[in-house]
């Protein structure tokens, strides 16, 4: 009897957290060619994600009797290199949870992958994408479908920020299917510790070196520059960043801060002291594991 009880406790635990992942493009990754690369899933003090092949969404919803209107698709960070996918992806869906707040964790392609075709673009594709499924089974998934939010962190900040100021640009060659009508524009978007720039004075090399190359080509510098694209349509953002971040630049959030403002748009930012790079949910770190309650808070209290 106690094994029985034991299993269905393990099933219980299972369905309260992720319910189901979804393939992206379930006709056939666009922007891909055939090769002999892996995926790989390297398990040490995180769960590291390379060599992305299937882009996937991992659905994390509250019950029904806490469950609110509002949904988050989660970029995890990693340099465009990896994907740190439980310290930034899996472990915060359960925390928003917590609050009523579904969640969807986001397996996006990186442009390290020899596979794709043209590496810049994946992310993107892939961002666009999952805001558009989402939005598409929103009902069936309990949630608003005007209410739903991207949250990126690091390079995946990033990403985030670069949905957030190009939502409608077509990332895609040809359409994919029906819900490419979709508008891909996020209700508000949430940068942790994020990337913004790739001007040379602030950038963090190696997510500028994975996402566009090397050289310093001022074309690709100034089209993922995403402070300088931020319009009247960016939706409201909220922005965490500690000074003593030696990775990447306090000056990143700060540069699409001023830009968010320049342009009317609703914004919320805190800057700690402490902190550095990659703190995810901060547990140990003093007030700044205070930090997820403002984003909650911000989040529940958009109208």
């Amino acid at each position: 009897m106690l094994r029985y009880l034991i299993g269905f406790s393990f099933l219980f635990f299972q369905f309260n957290y992720c319910q189901e992942k979804i393939s992206l493009w379930a006709k056939g990754v666009p922007n891909q060619k055939k090769s002999d690369e892996i995926e790989k899933i390297i398990e040490t003090e995180i769960i590291r994600i390379e060599n992305v092949q299937n882009p996937t969404l991992e659905i994390y919803l509250p019950s029904r009797n806490t469950r609110t209107d509002k949904a988050v698709i989660i970029f995890p960070g990693g340099g465009y290199e990896f994907l740190a996918y439980d310290w930034e992806g899996t472990d915060f869906a359960k925390a928003l949870n917590a609050k009523g707040i579904s969640a969807f964790v986001l397996k996006y392609r990186l442009p390290t992958s020899s596979s794709i075709i043209d590496p810049k673009l994946a992310p993107l594709q892939d961002a666009q994408r999952a805001v558009r499924l989402v939005k598409a089974n929103a009902d069936k998934w309990g949630i608003n479908a005007q209410k739903i939010g991207v949250l990126g962190f690091s390079a995946g900040g990033h990403l985030a920020s670069t949905i957030a100021t190009r939502f409608n640009k077509r990332a895609l060659k040809n359409s994919y299917d029906a819900i490419d009508s979709i508008s891909a524009r996020p209700y508000f978007t949430a940068l942790i510790y994020p990337v913004i720039t790739f001007d040379e004075k602030y950038r963090h090399e190696g997510s500028k070196n994975a996402l566009i190359g090397k050289s310093d080509d001022e074309r690709l510098i100034s089209m993922f520059s995403n402070n300088l694209h931020v319009n009247s349509e960016t939706p409201p953002c909220f922005l965490i960043h500690s000074t003593d971040d030696k990775a990447v630049s306090v000056q990143n959030s700060m540069l699409f801060y001023d830009a968010l403002i320049e342009n009317g748009i609703s914004a919320e930012m805190h800057i700690f002291p402490f902190g550095g790079h990659g703190f995810a949910l901060a547990k140990g770190k003093q007030y700044l594991e205070e930090w997820p309650e403002l984003l909650y808070s911000w989040i529940l209290n958009l109208k």
